[in-house]
Order: C-alpha cells, then structure tokens, then sequence
C-alpha cells in the first residue's frame, strides 16, 4: 500500500494546488500525487484547458468517473447508493482514485476540510496532515521565480513613486492638510492612484497601508483621512501579479516638508537596521539573529520596545518573511528561529512606532545567497520630500 498527497481547493486562493499544477481555476478540484505522478480531477467546463495548460501527468473527467462509477456499482462504504444519494460524491471519487493506486496513508495540507478527512477516515483512510508549505521546495525559488518576483516589485516601485509625486505636488494648507486639486490629499485618493497605476499592467493589489502619524504606530492599520505636512506616511504595498501570481512587497516612509528630530533618529536608525540584515544574512543563518541584532542596534539608541501608555511601540513585529505565490511565506525572519537558505526571497522591513512621533518603516526584498544576499529593490530612500 502506498501514500499519496491530496489537495481539494481552487487554484485562485490555494497557492500549493498553483504551485503543483500551474494551472488556474476558481472552483475546486481534486489534486493527487502518487508514486511521482501527478493528476487533476476536472470537471466538463475546465477538462481541455486543464489537458492544455496543467503540468501534471494526466487529467481525468469528473464526469466520467462518475459514470464508471454508476456503472460499476457503489464500493464497500460509498455515499453513493444510500438513501437519498442518488449521484456518486466527490469523495466517491476520491476514493475510487486512490482505491485503484493502492492509497491507505494520505498526505494533506493543514487546512484541509476536516469534512472531508473525516470522510476518508471512515473509509479507512489513514490522513496525515503536513505543516505549510505543504511543498518544501517552494521556499527555494527559481531563476524564473526570481525574474517573475522582480517584475512585479518593478511596477510596485513605480506605483509608489506615483504616489511620492503627488505628495510633492500637493499644497500645504495652513493647518498643515495637504491638498491636490483644489480638494484635501487623503490616503483613500493616494491608495486608489497606486491601484490604478498598478492595474494598468496587470498587479491587482489589497489593503495597501498608507498611514499618516498616529494611524501608523499600528503597523497595519491601512490609513483614512487627509494626509498633514511635518508629518510620517507610511506606505507598504503589496500586489499580486494577475498573470504570474507573484506577489511583491515594499515599504516607504516619507514626510512633506520637515520632519521633527525623532522621525529623523528614527529614519536613520531603521536604515542602519536594515543594513545590519543586509550584512548579516545568506545562506545558514538563523533569522533570529538577524533580528535580535536589529532589536539590539535599536535599544542601543534608545528606542525601546514594549508596551508604553497602554499601546505596544517600538520595534514590535518581525524583521521579515518570505514572498512568493503568497504574500506571506515561510521563513521567518523574527525572534522565532528559522534557518534561511540560498535561493530564498525575503523581506526586510524593521519598523519603529511611538505615539509621540508617529510609524517609521522601511521595506525591501532581497535573496539569500550563499555568501550574503542581493537586493531586489532598487526604490530610493529619502525621508523628506
């Protein structure tokens, strides 16, 4: 008897399933690997394109199944041919698959249905589940992963000096608001103009931050309201490319006009941290001395970090995370320890927040190499605008 690897989940949100296959679909299907070989269970409306695009080594029709099934007659422990079933279900044909491979131990992501496993359990099934990702190898990326990681970040970066320039362009109002066209500049306005400039060829992103003062010192917070002069904006976008699916990820800080003397201690200081991961990092290291000698760099200068007026501040999230077909994948780099390995994309993005001052954050992408790293980002870093 043997083992195989299981995924039920659509292609558009499950990046392992995209991953195995590189095929695209917004319905689920059945993915199965046995002894080395790879096959998809494809409904009718997705059974050609699937033959035409899916790299696995064969493509079976729901439908079919089905009927061989109903021809056949029901397995010891179907669904189908109970009262009231009166169509083969998607686990009567998950386990004619895997009944005629010889399966009894599956493999399965960790966020597969507990319907469903419960379901092959009483088949007889042995499910192992296995922690993210649920193929290894994808932390490792390719020369054309790479290449695919860089060009979104690519049109990231312009969409972020798209939004630089129209902070540079807008009037300061005596109240220190900033407008643009004779209304205010609010972080809504500026988050649509990047969207726009990164739709236009073809990254779709969600969530981006862009946060002026107070509203940054909860580094996730996406920012609302008119933007001020004299103060820090935060901007940390994230797309995904709609053809690749290669996510990208970069983090800015600026202020219009004049910053006061902490923002620029803090500027300096999360710079200086940045460059002691860039030093740091390559092939073995232990992401958490990367970030315990960030956190220690910043103690030195006195930022300290914990929870002051009731709010966390200071440097209070991790140093980084690997980027790939999700926006967040393993490694870590953070106060957890995590091995990084040559081939690797990460982030490093140190932060600094205080309620007196506002959010600092400065983000790039880079790849571990086996003696240091290379740094995929090429966006400037400059403070005051």
């Amino acid at each position: 008897m043997s083992t195989a690897r299981l995924i039920i989940a659509d292609s558009e949100k499950n990046a392992n399933l995209y991953y195995v296959t590189r095929f695209l679909a917004p319905d689920p299907f059945i993915f199965a690997q046995t002894d080395g070989k790879r096959l998809v269970v494809m409904s009718d409306l997705e059974l050609d394109r699937a033959k035409a695009q899916a790299t696995v080594e064969e493509v079976l029709s729901y439908s079919k199944l089905v009927q061989d099934i109903k021809r056949r007659g029901a397995r010891p422990g179907s669904d189908y041919g109970r009262a009231g079933v009166a169509e083969p279900t998607m686990m009567d044909i998950v386990d004619e698959l895997l009944k005629s491979r010889s399966v009894q131990g599956i493999q399965v992501p960790i966020d597969f249905s507990v319907a469903y496993a419960d379901a092959l359990r009483a088949r007889g099934y042995t499910i192992q589940p296995q922690p993210e990702p649920f193929y290894p190898e994808r932390m490792v990326k390719s020369e054309e992963e790479i290449a695919r990681l860089t060009e979104t970040l690519r049109v990231t970066e312009d969409a972020l000096a798209t939004a630089i320039e129209l902070i540079c362009s807008a009037e300061v109002k005596p109240d220190k608001t900033l407008w643009l066209g004779g209304k205010p500049l609010t972080a809504e306005l500026l988050r649509k103009a990047m969207h726009l400039t990164m739709m236009e060829r073809d990254c779709v992103a969600q969530h981006t931050i862009v946060a002026c003062g107070v509203q940054a010192v909860d580094p996730h917070n996406e920012g609302s309201g008119p933007l001020k002069a004299n103060e820090p904006i935060v901007m940390d976008v994230f797309p995904q490319h709609a053809t690749t699916r290669y996510f990208a990820d970069i983090s800015r800080t600026v202020v219009r006009g004049k910053a006061s003397d902490k923002v620029k201690r803090m500027f300096q200081a999360v710079k200086e941290g940045q460059e002691i991961a860039f030093r740091m990092i390559k092939d073995g290291v232990d992401g958490s001395a990367v970030h315990k000698a960030i956190l220690d760099s910043f103690e030195q200068q006195n930022f300290k970090t914990g929870e002051q007026d009731g709010r966390m501040q200071g440097f209070f999230h991790g140093t980084g995370h690997g980027v790939g077909l999700e926006i967040h994948e393993p490694p870590r780099i953070s106060a957890k320890p995590d091995l990084l390995k040559a081939g690797m994309v990460v982030t490093v993005e140190p932060g600094l927040y205080y309620l007196d001052a506002g959010g600092m954050r400065i983000e790039d992408m880079v790849v571990v190499t086996n003696d240091g790293c290379r740094v995929l980002t090429e966006a400037p870093k400059v403070l005051e605008i």
